[in-house]
């Protein structure tokens, strides 16, 4: 059952990346290119998809929104990890007052909504991927810092770093040698699960129109352009509704695998 879950979940995410790649070389019809003869069409040999409300093909802007959401979570959860882990791992092994302030920091930082902080880069710089990047980045910050932190405080009670220090490694040492290695399994099951929400964060920012501005395509913004249409072409926000599901569910499917298989405790016993 646990391996089901990461091969169902390395599938998913298989299937929104290659329908990203393949957005690189190819797409059935000019993804922004309105034609009005062609509104609200619905799917067939030609249109795979059908059309939105602009006459434009849905299975083009969908390919090319993939291309959109996974730029968008790798740029975010990379900003996420590379500023929470450090900062986690340093409250982990300084301990005392350096623990404290590092962590009420990152504690103000998570009741700041993600939402709340792109409202508010959006009204200073305007609204654009770039915005949604660094506003999704910076609210996962303290969950990296905290999963980090923890990690660290497990591998520092270990016996082998009372070792590593008897011999005289130093700090930067400890964490370099030992602790990052043993905390990289679990920063990687953070990393899947922080892309769901990252996905899921860009959709609900490009449907208030604080992400990916028009005419880029976006799932979010798809939803945004198909409630006009709710009752008229309900398959409009049906599309790009289950795109954003898809996605969702393959990266929690491949987090809970990657941690049932890396962590030793939850391994099933043939």
């Amino acid at each position: 059952m646990k391996k089901a879950q990461l091969v169902a979940g390395l599938v998913l995410v298989g299937l929104v990346v290659l329908a990203a790649v393949v957005s690189l070389f190819w797409t059935p019809f000019d993804p922004i290119r309105v034609v009005p003869g062609e509104r609200l069409a619905p799917p067939s040999l030609t249109h795979f998809l059908g059309t939105d409300g602009f006459g434009i093909d849905i299975f083009s802007r969908l390919l090319v929104g993939a291309r959109t959401t996974l730029a968008v979570g790798i740029i975010s959860v990379s900003l996420a990890a590379v500023f929470g882990v450090p900062l986690g791992m340093l409250a982990g092994q300084a301990g005392g007052w350096v623990d404290d302030v590092v962590m009420r920091t990152a504690d103000v930082v998570y009741a700041l909504p993600a939402l709340l902080l792109a409202m508010l880069l959006a009204s200073v710089f305007g609204a654009s991927t770039t915005t949604a990047m660094i506003a999704i980045g910076v609210a996962s910050i303290p969950a990296f810092a905290r999963v980090a932190r923890a990690g660290t405080l497990q591998v520092m009670a270990a016996d082998f770093i009372l070792a590593a220090r008897v011999s005289g490694t130093s700090r930067w040492g400890v964490a370099s040698r030992h602790v990052a290695p043993n905390i990289a399994p679990v920063i990687g099951v953070q990393a899947s699960v922080g892309f769901a929400m990252a996905i899921l964060a860009e959709a609900a920012l490009s449907y208030l129109g604080l992400g990916t501005p028009r005419p880029n395509p976006t799932w979010g913004n798809m939803l945004r352009d198909a409630q006009n249409y709710l009752f008229v072409a309900p398959l409009q926000a049906v599309w790009p509704g289950l795109a954003i599901a898809v996605a969702v569910l393959g990266f929690n499917l491949l987090g809970d695998g990657l941690r049932d298989y890396l962590d030793p405790r939850l391994r099933e016993v043939p």
